[in-house]
């Protein structure tokens, strides 16, 4: 299966967190380093759920993270994240992220999808309740 049938286009949305993939993200072979991408999904899915706690939030567990395409040096990367699920203490955010390459022949690609549980938080770190939804 070529890169080609893997392009997809962009949610009709305005993404959570956008950036460009720099040389110092990146292995001697010019790929991102997942641990880069990992930090950054952490980030974009702490946002939805920071502002759904009304507070501060510490990530409890990540559920699954799928790797489907390479992230290169260069690579415009857009995250995506929505609340999938709000607990007693914890909201469960999804990120897909997607990347934009080679402006000379744009292309898009879907590189990840993860699911994330955050704990909303006191100013002592103890959990505490999500307050209701506006």
């Amino acid at each position: 299966m070529g890169e080609a049938s893997l392009q997809v286009s962009l949610p009709q949305r305005e993404p959570t967190l956008r950036m460009v993939a720099m040389p110092s993200d990146a292995n001697y072979a010019g790929d991102i380093f997942g641990g880069w991408l990992m930090g950054q999904v952490d980030i974009a899915g702490s946002i939805p759920a920071l502002h759904r706690a009304k507070g501060r939030v510490a990530t409890v567990a990540v559920n699954s993270f799928v790797f489907k395409q390479p992230v290169l040096v260069g690579d415009l990367v857009s995250f995506y994240a929505s609340i999938v699920k709000v607990g007693n203490t914890s909201i469960t955010v999804n990120v897909e992220v997607y990347a934009q390459r080679d402006p000379a022949r744009p292309t898009c690609v879907k590189v990840t999808e993860a699911t994330l549980t955050y704990v909303a938080v006191d100013e002592n770190r103890e959990p505490r309740v999500v307050p209701p939804a506006d």
